[in-house]
């Protein structure tokens, strides 16, 4: 596809003067057999007309007519579309040099030599860890992961309030002794209380404070002090054995009492040039910029939420100096940090540029509300992996393996950015669009490279491919393109519905073509072998290990 794209623009600029960008997309598959088979497309043609002046179809052909197109078929259908097609030699010479050579033919260099931050789940202490904070580790993890495979040195970080009113709401509940549980529910009681009471916010408020005192100052000398500590602690203890369970590792917790002092520091810096003074608090007027007013000193004295990211941004910043910061969030805070962000560009416009901001939507099972852990109607992570792991009945090891690719493959298959349904009962499915389906097709096409004798060094020069093969290896040659698109969008459900329709490609092939004791056992074994490669691969960006038997 790149080969043809850059093909098209050099002969446009030869033969008519004009420098256009082509785009080149892959054709759709026809349900009738032709002779023709369109392998790819392009528009290009009826973007020229304006400013040619020729009939689309003329200008078609006048392209297609140059030398350099004359190893590919071309035919030019409808009003001007130019369709290419590949002959089978190309096809066999790719799976030949996907098999000698994988890694080689996929790699991409995007991210070749950059420093990148990857900040995400970004769990709060003092709360447990829902079904939300699941899916954003799991696709931070894999977005941590394209990047990583494009060439980057990737540092996972996580940034969460160690500090601030949530805290202060649990800890006025919060008495000894207590668990991890305990926390959650003296969240939501202390919430209510701050919510209903009035003496009971005033008394929360106070302890808000000096909470900010304890924490600054690393005191250890009143029984409020060891309660803190405690719950940060046995907090920080959870996030640690709940990540390790998904196989997510982060290389740096970012507790906000951490970074507030540098946010605060920024924020009186540029005060009053870009923050002003409001009724004893300090604001940024984001109204200047189209956006609204946020509070970033409140009338306490106290760093909010978004100096505590701004102070996070320089932070990471001088600890990685990075090339790119990518930070993954909920939807909720999308105009939230629109400010923040807008405040930083005033005076650090360069930090701003290399921070992009990813952001989804909420994670329901069928048929629940939206959760809150204010509320208490939230889904513990942890439970649902309970739930899916319920559903294998195989040893641990086995039963880790397919309850992580079912989670992972369900909440990755689907474009970042809206809210997503879970379904417990769809992501074990053997037969749909899920990642024990995966596994299966990959863990068969093993079993028959385990049982083929190896291969030849050459392919044999009577091999013709037929249909099933040849679909196949279109296919498998696509995965560089998939790949491409997956890091440059940042996106993991590229790759997996790439997987999912190179599985069902290859139970076809499976189904008809018989590979072990067939005359062209070797030639499509080699089939085989890039399938498996494929997979192995794909499934690695999402998280997702290939277990040895099913």
């Amino acid at each position: 596809m790149e080969e043809i794209k850059n093909t098209l623009e050099k002969v446009i600029n030869e033969a008519f003067g004009i420098s256009t960008e082509v785009e080149v997309t892959v054709a759709p598959e026809l349900e009738e057999k032709s002779e023709f088979r369109a392998d790819f497309a392009t528009n290009v043609a009826m973007k020229l007309v304006k400013e040619l002046h020729k009939n689309p179809r003329e200008i078609a052909g006048e392209i297609v007519a140059r030398p350099e197109f004359a190893k590919y078929r071309t035919e030019i259908a409808g009003p001007g579309f130019i369709n290419f097609m590949l002959p089978d030699e190309y096809f066999i010479q790719k799976i030949g040099d996907f098999s000698a050579k994988f890694e080689e033919n996929i790699s991409q260099d995007e991210y070749s030599g950059k420093n990148v931050v990857t900040e995400f789940s970004d769990p709060n202490p003092f709360k447990v860890l829902h079904i939300g904070h699941l899916y954003t580790s799991i696709m931070g993890e894999s977005i941590s992961r394209l990047i990583e495979f494009a060439g980057a040195k990737v540092h996972r970080v996580n940034f969460g309030g160690d500090v601030g009113l949530h805290v202060a709401k649990t800890l006025y509940v919060l008495k000894e002794p207590f668990t991890i549980d305990d926390i959650a529910k003296a969240y939501v009681e202390g919430t209510r209380l701050y919510e209903e009471d009035e003496n009971a916010k005033a008394e929360i408020v106070r302890l808000n404070k000096e909470i900010y005192r304890i924490s600054e100052n690393n005191l250890h000398d009143s029984e409020l002090a060891e309660r803190y500590w405690k719950g940060r602690e046995l907090s920080y203890k959870y996030f640690d054995q709940f990540y390790d369970q998904i196989g997510v590792k982060f290389e740096k917790y970012y507790p906000e009492s951490t970074v507030a002092e540098r946010g605060v520091e920024a924020i009186r810096e540029h005060t009053p040039e870009v923050y002003t003074e409001s009724d004893g608090a300090i604001v940024f007027r984001g109204e200047d910029f189209g956006l609204h007013t946020r509070v970033f000193i409140n009338k306490e004295g106290l760093p909010t939420y978004e100096t505590k990211d701004v102070g996070l941004l320089f932070t990471k910043d001088e600890d990685y100096r990075f090339d790119e910061s990518v930070v993954i969030t909920g939807n909720d805070i999308i105009d939230y940090m629109k400010v923040v962000l807008k405040s930083v560009e005033q005076y650090a416009p360069e930090l701003v540029q290399k921070t992009s901001h990813i952001t989804h939507g909420n994670v329901r099972l069928p048929g629940n509300e939206k959760m809150s852990s204010r509320k208490g109607n939230f889904i513990k992570a942890v439970d649902v992996l309970d739930s899916v792991r319920e559903k294998f009945s195989a040893d641990e090891s086995l039963a880790q393996k397919l309850t992580l690719a079912a989670i992972k493959y369900a909440l990755l298959k689907y474009k970042i950015g809206g809210d997503i349904v879970f379904d417990i009962d769809e992501s074990v499915s053997t037969t749909g669009n899920s990642g024990i389906y995966l596994l299966y097709s990959a863990v068969r096409a093993n079993k028959i490279l385990k049982n083929s004798e190896e291969n030849s060094a050459e392919m044999n020069k009577n091999w013709k491919l037929n249909e099933r093969e040849l679909r196949i290896c279109k296919k498998l040659v696509q995965y560089p393109e998939v790949l491409r698109d997956a890091v440059q969008e940042k996106a993991p459900h590229l790759v997996c519905n790439y997987l999912f329709e190179t599985a069902q490609e290859f139970s076809r092939f499976y189904e008809n073509c018989k590979v072990v004791g067939d005359e062209f056992e070797h030639e499509r074994k080699k089939i085989v072998q890039v399938f498996s490669n494929v997979m192995t691969h794909g499934l690695r960006i999402l998280g997702i290990e290939i277990p040895e038997e099913m």
